[in-house]
């Protein structure tokens, strides 16, 4: 158990281990078009490097359905790797419900708007009922922010406790919050860093070895005067490395951090949605003892919004004493898109589909790394899953991960990699990927596996 503060830095990340399948801006781009060479030249021109792209050959994407994409030449990609647009590309529903909103009115939610009222009804009845308010916001960041903000505000305390490659936002106060954007973004000073709960090291124990790492840095905390504010958690760790562990993995966490008088924030932006496949939050496959809840761009399909779900309590407290107002938060236009996206979660069970799929994915994987020398571990609830390749004690799992996200991007196939040096495959398509989706990804990923580990051979 080892808890780190911002002032005693935790050690320095690999190298590009932010993303490990960035784009290098100074490489020649071979393999990219002469169009896509003069495109990526101009957009370097007034972009600058501060959006990073995918993939050693950039993908020029112009269109996309489903959990498909074509790009620019024509050619066809399977999407699995983007829950933004959770209920599909383009989806028509989604585009429909956005059209016809911005030809009535779109403004902010000082004026009475049904739309609103109706959305934030259905929305909170996927909630425990204790979660009684919603706030929205345009986006997870904005949410996250004001949710810290809050619990700093009802403890009277500082301290946040965060996950050791934790990632939650791009405010000020939560790039101060987001370890994952590596050493040289210093994390506030009232911050505490644990492991996530690695069931791959752990096991059963890894619930146990996360709530005891919670206490320490709650008395830490203490010690160094700042107090116990909010434990904020992803609740599939995503970028640590993708641990959905058993239900209630994480129970003994919220329940040590509300012991040591701090609050739960359970960060949605990633497992929420009915992504993991049982629940529309991926809290609830552990316990519904959380205060806070936030989600952002996926509710709305890539529209700009966010929301932090709480007790009313807590938040009519907060209004007593304290003014919110976010312009466009909970505009009418987003919230159209919203609506439409619950439409669709419901009307075509994805739910459902993402239990099945991703149980298929989950067993066909775990099949194919049994044969695997360079797998290490495969892990996953629902539509998100993590393979983790092998030598994860150094540079070699990112190195094999790399060599498989752009094996699979050469065959159109899109996925992304996470963890602390990049060595987890983060597979994570939109709600709509289907028995068929799996299937084509699963031959071309066991082919590119293959390929993946003969060259490791020759290169040794």
């Amino acid at each position: 158990m080892t808890v780190h503060s911002a002032t005693s830095s935790p050690p320095a990340a690999p190298a590009g281990k932010a993303m490990v399948n960035r784009f290098d801006p100074d490489s020649s781009a071979s393999g990219l078009s002469a169009a896509d060479r003069q495109l990526l030249d101009r957009r370097r021109t007034v972009l600058g490097d501060i959006y990073p792209l995918f993939y050693d050959r950039p993908v020029h994407i112009v269109r996309g359905s489903g959990a498909r994409l074509w790009d620019a030449e024509g050619n066809e990609y399977l999407d699995a790797y983007n829950n933004v647009p959770a209920v599909g590309h383009a989806n028509p529903r989604v585009a429909e419900a956005v059209r016809r909103q911005l030809t009535q009115v779109n403004t902010h939610t000082r004026y009475l708007h049904g739309g609103v009222v109706e959305y934030a009804e259905r929305l909170l009845g996927t909630y425990p009922e204790r979660l009684g308010r919603v706030i929205f916001t345009n986006s997870g960041s904005e949410a996250n922010d004001l949710a810290v903000t809050i619990a700093q505000w009802r403890t009277g305390a500082q301290g946040v406790v965060v996950t050791r490659n934790a990632y939650h936002g791009t405010t000020r106060l939560l790039s101060g919050l987001s370890p994952e954007n590596g050493p040289r973004m210093p994390l506030h000073p009232w911050v505490r860093i644990v492991d996530a709960p690695d069931t791959f090291a752990h096991g059963d124990r890894a619930g146990a070895v996360f709530a005891q790492s919670v206490r320490a840095a709650a008395e830490d905390l203490r010690r160094h005067g700042l107090g116990f504010a909010a434990l904020l958690v992803d609740t599939i760790l995503s970028t640590d490395g993708i641990f959905p562990g058993e239900p209630g993995l994480l129970a003994e966490a919220f329940h040590a951090t509300r012991e040591e008088g701090g609050l739960v924030v359970a960060d949605e932006v990633q497992p929420g949605m009915g992504r993991l496949g049982e629940q529309m939050w991926g809290f609830q496959r552990h316990t519904d003892d959380v205060d806070m809840v936030t989600c952002g761009k996926p509710l709305a399909g890539g529209l700009p919004i966010g929301t932090l779900v709480l007790p009313a309590d807590l938040s009519d407290g907060y209004a007593r004493e304290h003014r919110y107002f976010n312009t466009f938060g909970g505009n009418p236009v987003s919230v159209a898109a919203a609506t439409a996206v619950l439409d669709e979660i419901e009307d075509r069970a994805l739910l459902g589909n993402a239990r099945r799929t991703g149980a298929h994915l989950l067993e066909r994987l775990t099949e194919i790394a049994a044969a695997s020398p360079i797998t290490a571990d495969v892990r996953g609830a629902g539509l998100f899953i993590g393979v983790e390749m092998a030598g994860t004690d150094g540079a070699g799992g990112g190195r094999w991960a790399r060599r498989v996200v752009a094996g699979l991007r050469d065959r159109r196939v899109l996925i992304s990699a996470v963890g602390s040096s990049g060595q987890v495959l983060k597979i994570r398509p939109p709600l709509v990927f289907d028995a068929d989706d799996a299937d084509e990804f699963l031959h071309i990923y066991a082919e590119v596996l293959a390929e993946a580990e003969q060259q490791g051979a020759r290169d040794e």
